[in-house]
């Protein structure tokens, strides 16, 4: 069942909650890990990532993109981390809020269906400062592009113009798509445009605040 806006009172509340979610352990396939749910955000977040699910450096950690994911991340958006980790620039706010696991070739599993029924309507809700949005893997433009998404991540990160300028939809900077990049020299153009908007927004950040 997915819960309502009214039943949080403010962004702090629901990332509260979102951090005691236990859901996904009480399940008939539980979490092969202890759950520790990771949330980022402000009511004056410019910026929202829509990921797949937190790493396992990350939840040992509880930063998100605490790992060399996260460094190339921040080379795409044209960051460094006191800028990315500053909650008023970047919600980040995952498919799946927990590292879900491993599969049996040693990559991460897929995020837990449990998570966005429950969360991320309201964190939309939320998170009203939201300028742009990057949808980062399959899993986040499919929920958040519908019919809009094309039949492959390619050809959805290909039509990025057709989604812009307030969404963005992003391979996932994992080490694993390095041929991915090579072989797509266009995706430099889109990167080049994304560094663009978001120095705008975390530049306008800044004099706001």
């Amino acid at each position: 069942m997915t819960k309502t806006v009214s039943n949080y009172s403010d962004i702090a509340d629901l990332k509260a909650r979102i951090r005691a979610c236990t859901v996904c352990a009480k399940s008939q396939s539980p979490l092969p890990v202890t759950p520790n749910p990771i949330v980022r955000g402000t009511a004056q977040s410019k910026i929202r990532i829509i990921s797949q699910a937190p790493g396992n450096l990350a939840h040992q950690s509880g930063e998100p993109f605490y790992d060399p994911s996260g460094a190339r991340l921040r080379e795409w958006l044209g960051v460094n981390s006191a800028t990315f980790y500053n909650e008023d620039n970047f919600a980040i706010t995952p498919m799946g809020f927990c590292f879900p696991g491993y599969d049996k070739h040693g990559g991460d599993l897929p995020p837990r269906k449990e998570c966005a029924p429950l969360w991320q309507d309201p964190l939309t809700a939320h998170l009203q400062g939201v300028e742009l949005t990057l949808l980062v893997g399959m899993y986040a433009m499919k929920a958040y592009l519908g019919r809009d998404a094309h039949r492959t991540l390619t050809e959805t990160v290909r039509h990025w113009r057709d989604y812009g300028p307030n969404v963005m939809p992003l391979p996932h900077p994992s080490w694993r798509n390095n041929g991915w990049i090579k072989r797509h020299d266009w995706f430099g153009e889109a990167l080049e445009t994304l560094k663009r908007r978001v120095d705008d927004l975390v530049l306008r950040q800044d004099a706001e605040g």
